[in-house]
């Protein structure tokens, strides 16, 4: 086929314009190429530590490659102010009671004791470092019954602490030990706490020194009743970080390393849950001990509860009371030659308020009774068969118990 010279001319430009896009085309998908797997070779080349953030505040991650998150930093904070707490007590041997009966004793000479009349009993809590010169705080019942207890410092030193002062009603104690420059706590804030905040407990339990859980703020303003303890007067906090038998007298910290609670109660019946005393309570019953050596709580001498439809009807039913009122704190009963009896408050009186503050729940109403002093004046305005009235009451001592 003969071409001209017009068509050759146009073919080989067709040829060269065709090649050159196609040099052009290839080099741009080159480009391309390139540019992703340059972002894809930064994304994997960044390390997993340094996208997860470590903040004071909850989120739980790690920096700098380490494994430092603000759990372990509260940990470091505080663990070397958690302290064992070993207690030695002599208790009476039921079993030599019973053996002194005459029946029994014919089986034992005349001067032969079978059996101790006493009996050693020890145990383990736990407790912190309140200030540099050896003031520690723990629970009552851990140093119930004794003069002196065996400190154990996480350092290894073990020394003997002076029981100075235990407060049963409100299940404090506090210890002095003999030593300076010792690491403290940093005592926190429990009156905002809001249920999902995490909390971190420190302690001794089942004889595991300085072990550390974790858990969240499950509920706050448990009552004494609640809890299982209604011959404690204490608001608690609820958590369900593991407290087991050992962490009594530990403490409950917030995100930030921060106490804000005293780990006590532990219901038998219950599974993951625990209980502390608001830190604000422990430490002003602390320094009364201290200084003082007791506490003396204010009382009124009423017993109340929580009204609600149910509880309305069986309340009446049990009191002989003609209570109305489906919501409110109902005065179940009042005790005898008490202020409140002589203040004129009487059973089936519902609380509205108490110093001008409305109140909704008995804790509400504990707590304002127990910020107060003993011989105060306190105003409760309630709504008695329908009317509202305001009773004066002078609050008295806490009756020591027996």
């Amino acid at each position: 086929m003969k071409l001209s010279l017009n068509q050759l001319g146009v073919y080989l430009f067709l040829l060269v314009f065709g090649c050159g896009a196609g040099l052009f085309g290839s080099r741009y998908l080159l480009l391309q190429n390139s540019s992703f797997q340059q972002l894809r070779n930064v994304t994997m080349a960044s390390p997993p530590e340094s996208v997860v953030p470590n903040s004071p505040n909850g989120a739980i991650g790690a920096t700098g490659g380490d494994n430092v998150n603000f759990i372990a930093t509260a940990v470091q904070k505080v663990g070397p102010a958690v302290v064992r707490i070993n207690a030695t007590r002599k208790v009476a041997n039921p079993i030599s009671d019973a053996l002194k009966n005459p029946l029994l004793r014919r089986f034992f000479g005349e001067d032969e004791q079978p059996i101790p009349e006493e009996r050693i009993e020890r145990g383990t809590g736990s407790g912190f470092i309140l200030s540099e010169d050896g003031e520690l705080l723990t629970n009552a019942h851990v140093v119930a019954d004794t003069d002196t207890v065996q400190v154990t410092l996480k350092d290894g030193r073990s020394l003997e602490g002076k029981v100075v002062g235990v407060d049963s009603v409100t299940d404090v104690a506090v210890v002095k030990i003999k030593a300076n420059h010792l690491p403290t706590v940093k005592l926190g804030n429990s009156q905002n706490l809001i249920p999902g905040q995490w909390a971190i407990a420190i302690g001794n339990p089942l004889g595991l020194d300085n072990t550390v859980t974790i858990g969240i703020i499950s509920a706050t303003d448990r009552t004494s009743t609640q809890v299982g303890v209604p011959d404690k007067r204490v608001s608690f906090i609820q958590t369900d970080a593991a407290i087991n038998p050992g962490n009594s007298g530990g403490p409950l910290l917030n995100a930030q390393g921060e106490v804000i609670g005293v780990n006590t109660a532990i219901r038998a019946d219950a599974q993951g849950l625990g209980f502390a005393i608001p830190i604000e309570t422990a430490a002003r019953i602390a320094n009364e001990l201290f200084t003082k050596g007791r506490v003396e709580h204010p009382f009124l001498g009423v017993e109340m509860a929580d009204l609600s439809a149910i509880k309305k009807q069986q309340i009446n039913q049990e009191n002989q009371l003609n209570i109305q009122q489906d919501v409110g704190i109902v005065i179940k009963g009042v005790t005898g030659d008490s202020p409140a009896k002589r203040g004129g408050l009487l059973p089936g009186d519902v609380i509205q308020k108490v110093n001008g503050k409305p109140v909704k729940t008995s804790a509400q109403v504990q707590k304002l009774v127990e910020s107060s002093k003993v011989g105060d004046i306190i105003a409760i305005e309630v709504n008695r068969s329908g009317k509202i009235q305001t009773f004066k009451v002078q609050s008295g001592a806490y009756p020591e118990r027996k």
